[in-house]
């Protein structure tokens, strides 16, 4: 689904169809297949009405004209009632969901920010950011996985020429390139997971 225009409204006139406010709103959304079949069922009992100055639209008024935030809203209540969902549930509550099962799901900052058309990933994080599952275990995992994986040598004394010997071909006091672990005692690596 591709966002590039939206219905704005002002007092006294039609509603018209304009651009997003931010660079950032026009985006394409992946319309997952429950959402675009229940779609194809939708313009199959109500098909998009067309009309010059808006083009097709899929939800209108009886009239079919842009539905205006207010009429919107009336529909949206009655929704929830019929539901049995919260009654305090918003139409904004969705977008919130949205995101919050985007990161349940393990999607990166990056992919949030585009799907809710956020100008950046600091917007997305300053809103969502307790969301995102904390990753203590994955970057200490990472940093054993890479620097002491068994059966690698530990670090040797270098030789005159500032070589390591076992450890690999480069400078003393060099740390390792991702690959080349170092081999740690087991006691070491369980000091390495307590929490200080």
């Amino acid at each position: 689904m591709r966002v590039d225009r939206q219905v704005v409204l002002r007092a006294g006139h039609p509603p018209v169809l304009a651009p997003p406010k931010t660079d950032a709103s026009f985006r394409t959304i992946p319309l997952p297949a429950g959402v675009a079949a229940v779609l194809r069922s939708h313009l199959a009992a109500f098909p998009a009405t067309t009309r010059p100055e808006h083009g097709a639209l899929v939800f209108t008024t009886p009239a079919g004209e842009p539905l205006r935030r207010n009429r919107f809203g009336d529909v949206w209540r009655a929704a929830v009632r019929r539901s049995g969902a919260r009654r305090d549930l918003t139409f904004h509550d969705l977008r919130h969901y949205y995101a919050s099962l985007l990161i349940r799901h393990r999607e990166s900052v990056k992919v949030v920010q585009r799907r809710l058309g956020h100008q950046t990933a600091k917007e997305t994080l300053d809103t969502y950011g307790h969301l995102w599952p904390d990753s203590d275990d994955r970057t200490r995992g990472a940093v054993d996985a890479e620097l002491f994986r068994a059966g690698r040598p530990a670090v040797a004394a270098g030789d005159s020429n500032g070589r390591q010997g076992p450890a690999g071909d480069r400078p003393a006091g060099e740390l390792p390139r991702p690959g080349r672990g170092l081999a740690v005692s087991a006691a070491d690596k369980a000091a390495s997971q307590r929490v200080y």
